[in-house]
């Protein structure tokens, strides 16, 4: 997985995080969770906002199409974004290689949020 990228992944649930509860910038009331999940080549925090936080248990392999690796606070999360959908899989994942967190390699982050991106080469 690759930061900034797009995610289409099956991995196994590791352990399920508290949910907090945050305010959006738009001041409406969201809980969030960070889940470790994994395969055989390595784990990553997954972040799952409301209703999705219930969705799964631990020990559950799912598939995520279409998801998103974010950079927060300078660490790699795997979340569905806007686009992505998130089902339990019928695939068998017995270990889970915990030693290999990619959330725990620290990330620059560029400052780059998506949208329009300018150029200052470019004549307008």
């Amino acid at each position: 997985m690759k930061p900034r990228a797009s995610a289409t992944v099956t991995v196994k649930v590791v352990k399920l995080g508290e949910p907090k509860q945050v305010t959006n910038k738009d001041g409406s009331l969201h809980k969030v969770s960070d889940v470790l999940v994994g395969d055989e080549t390595g784990s990553i925090l997954m972040s799952l906002w409301d209703e999705n936080i219930s969705k799964v248990n631990e020990n559950d392999v799912i598939e995520v199409n279409n998801g998103y690796v974010s950079v927060v606070r300078g660490s790699m999360r795997l979340t569905l974004g806007r686009e992505g959908k998130m089902e339990k899989s019928s695939q068998n994942i017995e270990n889970v290689n915990t030693e290999k967190n990619l959330s725990d390699q620290k990330i620059e982050d560029s400052g780059y949020r998506g949208g329009y991106r300018r150029s200052f080469n470019r004549r307008y």
